[in-house]
Formats: C-alpha cells, structure tokens, sequence
C-alpha cells in the first residue's frame, strides 16, 4: 500500500531588506540558501508594496540579489494573468514597502488564498518587511500608515501569530510618541488572547512545517500578556528551533 507522503511548510519571514550600512539584501544570503537549499528555481516576486517606484524599478533592485545566489526571478506584474502565475509559481517571494497597499493589491489580484493554498501545499515563500507582515494571519502588528485600506485586515495566515518586524527598543532622542514596545502593548492588551514576535533589523524566522527558528545575528523576541496586564517578554535564542504552536496566535 502506498503511504501518502506529508507536504512540509516551507517559509522565511524576513524583518528587513536590509541591516545596518549592508546593501539591498546583502546580509540575507545565508538566510535564502536555508530556504531554497540551492535549488534551480524560478522565483515569482511580488512587488505590490512599492509605492513610490515603480514595479520594474523594484524588480530591477531585487532580480539581481537572486540571481547572484543562483536563482531566477520574474515579477508578477510581467503576466496576463496573476492568478495563473500563482498557480504555476515554484517560490513565490513578496517584497517590503506599504504593507496596506501589498494586501488591497494582493485582494484586487484575487490571490490572497490562492498563495495560502499553494504555500501550505509546498511551495516556499519568502518574504521580507511587509512581505513578513502579510504572512501572519492579520496586519495587525505592521508599522505602515494605512495609506489605502483593503477589504479585510485578514492576510495569508501562513503562520499562526503576529510578527513585528523592523522592532527596534526604546525611543529615538527627542521622540515624544510611543515606543514599538508601548505600541505592542497596546496590541497585547487588546488581544489578551495572542502573543506575538518582534523581529530585529537583520534577523529571520525561518518556519519548516510545524517546527521554527530564529536566524541572523539577533535574537528575536516573544512577548505575551500577563495576568496584571504587563507585557512578558521572552528571548528567542538565533540557532535554536521551537514549534510554532508555542506562542499563541488566532489558529493555535
């Protein structure tokens, strides 16, 4: 009798496209390869979050990172049909910008579930900055203005917990607003239910199945409400795998 072999979860959540004074994905090599261990493939990047550039321009920026570690690419905006490119996509890669603008661009696309669907059939993604943001099951925890509004918050779901990515501690110098930590706070308070993972500049989270792990050279945070409503912040250590189901989202 055959046995049915299990389709894994292949995803990297990247918070940024780039660290410190490095260039445009320069310091995320490492973090690729883990992903798509070398392999010839054909990867479809989706530029829908670039607002102020154009989508050639984008992929005029990202195509040549990829191609350099042995990867093709080809954005979605150069086929007829999105929904079709989605379907035949071997890696699907969804960039950073204005995550608000990426998911209504996405919704308009009519590929919101069907990427969902593929990746939870195989496919890898990768994302980075708001590309990270979208793979949560909301947009909750992006920094963005909502410069558009999409038709739901809702997003791809392809990992059962919010993500913050660019968090960076404390307040700049003479910024009277809200700290990110304050700000994820508010999002703790008002969801007592979820926890959450705040991504540091450079650092990635690398989901195989059901099974995770903090990549690059900082470790990233978990935070979770506590019984006196202060937040619990614990360290994810970079190297150390953990199973997803540990920190509570809306699917766990």
């Amino acid at each position: 009798m055959n046995q049915e072999v299990k389709t894994l979860k292949s995803v990297l959540l990247m918070s940024s496209s780039r660290k410190g004074h490095l260039g445009y994905l320069e310091h995320a090599t490492d973090q690729i390869h883990a992903l798509l261990k070398h392999g010839k493939q054909t990867i479809l990047f989706i530029p829908y979050a670039g607002v102020t550039f154009s989508y050639d321009s984008y992929e005029a920026m990202v195509k040549p990172v990829f191609e350099s570690l042995g990867y093709q690419l080809k954005s979605i905006h150069h086929f007829a049909d999105p929904i079709a490119a989605v379907k035949n996509a071997q890696v699907i890669a969804v960039g950073g910008g204005n995550t608000f603008a990426l998911l209504r661009r996405m919704y308009d696309a009519k590929i919101v579930d069907l990427i969902t669907e593929r990746v939870n059939a195989g496919v890898p993604y990768i994302g980075w900055s708001a590309g990270s943001n979208v793979a949560c099951p909301s947009i909750r925890t992006t920094n963005d203005m909502p410069i558009i509004e999409p038709p739901s918050l809702k997003s791809l779901g392809l990992i059962p917990f919010q993500i913050n990515p660019h968090f960076i501690s404390g307040k700049p110098v003479g910024h009277n607003g809200e700290s990110r930590e304050e700000r994820l706070a508010e999002f703790l308070c008002i969801n007592p239910t979820e926890e959450l993972v705040a991504l540091p500049e450079g650092t990635a989270l690398l989901v195989n199945d059901d099974t995770a792990m903090i990549l690059g050279e900082f470790d990233a945070l978990h935070l979770k409400q506590a019984v006196d409503n202060k937040e619990v912040v614990e360290k994810l250590i970079t190297g150390k795998s953990f199973k997803l189901s540990m920190i509570k989202g809306v699917f766990n």
